[in-house]
């Protein structure tokens, strides 16, 4: 009788013909081989969130005819950005970023601390305004968001300090460092103009990112009040601007088209209502002449100083009226 021994087991890939570790190389070799392996796959991970979190991933699988599992997520918020001291150095004037919002957390959580880092940069005196539509029923029916009116809103309650606004959507981020946040003296600017935003392009577009003076935006009377559901509020607006006599300007010289701005809305992920009720279709195309700031129906329900991601910013929610009579349309049933 031969004593009997214990066979070490071994691993599938360890067999007579090849060994993930030489036999003749010390066991510390394998460790390190074991540290390596964990970096890469780490630095692996991370380069996959950030493809996934981007859209890149997504728009290459539909390249090649596949089905992307689920929407594309926002990018985890940038690092805290650096203590910015605001000082006389920057100039003597403040801008409010106002930015309208409804449910859309994932996009503020990036928004809030790449504008505030953005701006300070190019050292522009700002403070965010997130105006949040607080979701409330109304004889059983639940209003539809209102950018316009939030706009309104916002600048009423913005602070007197500031002396010119950004009328911002909330998934438009500026990319190019070259782009002008300054104060817009000679007329309203729009930041995000035809030929750099990354989906519209029309002529008269002067939506996501415009600036202007407090001043102007009075000269105006604000925007109508009667754009319940998605859109066409800015091409109103558009012609405000024209009738107050007001001169639009754009940016010149930017060289990036239309990667100038990262876009982080999904439309398959977030589908916007643009639902037209009765006569709503016509109503779309008509200058509201006699509403706008001076006829705005709100409450602010409250009033939060946050730090999103080290940034600094004032949430309102606030809670809009509606006149079903004049704009049946502002609810849904």
């Amino acid at each position: 009788m031969f004593p009997s021994r214990r066979k070490t087991a071994q691993l599938p890939w360890e067999d007579g013909r090849s060994r993930l570790i030489p036999s003749g190389l010390p066991r510390k070799c394998s460790v390190f081989h074991l540290f390596v392996a964990c970096l890469l796959l780490g630095f692996l991970s991370l380069l996959w969130l950030q493809l996934s979190c981007s859209g890149d991933v997504a728009r290459a699988a539909r390249g090649q005819g596949q089905e992307t599992p689920g929407p594309s997520r926002a990018c985890p918020p940038e690092p805290p950005p650096e203590h910015w001291e605001e000082d006389e150095s920057w100039g003597p004037h403040r801008l409010a970023v106002l930015v309208p919002f409804r449910e859309r957390f994932e996009e503020l959580l990036v928004f809030v601390p790449h504008m505030h880092r953005f701006l300070s940069r190019k050292k522009i005196q700002h403070h965010i305004y997130v105006l949040n539509q607080v979701d409330h029923f109304s004889l059983g029916a639940l209003h539809r968001f209102n950018r316009a009116a939030l706009i309104n809103a916002g600048f009423l309650e913005s602070s007197n300090s500031t002396d010119y606004i950004a009328m911002h959507d909330v998934d438009l981020l500026p990319l190019n460092e070259e782009l002008d946040y300054g104060f817009p003296e000679t007329g309203p600017f729009h930041v995000a103009s035809p030929e750099l935003h990354p989906l519209y392009h029309y002529k008269t577009y002067v939506g996501g990112i415009l600036l202007l003076s407090k001043q102007h935006y009075q000269l105006c009377n604000g925007m109508s009040n009667r754009f319940w559901g998605w859109g066409r509020e800015d091409d109103e607006f558009y012609r405000r601007i024209k009738g107050a006599g007001l001169q639009l300007f754009r940016p010149s010289g930017i060289t990036t088209g239309y990667k100038t701005f990262r876009h982080l809305h999904d439309p398959a992920w977030r589908k916007r209502d643009q639902k037209r009720i009765a006569a709503q279709k016509q109503e779309q195309f008509r200058v509201d002449r006699e509403g706008g700031l001076s006829t705005v129906k709100y409450r602010v329900d409250s009033r939060t100083a946050l730090s999103v991601g080290g940034a600094p910013c004032t949430v309102l929610n606030i809670m809009l009226d509606c006149d079903k009579a004049a704009t049946p349309w502002c609810t849904f049933s």
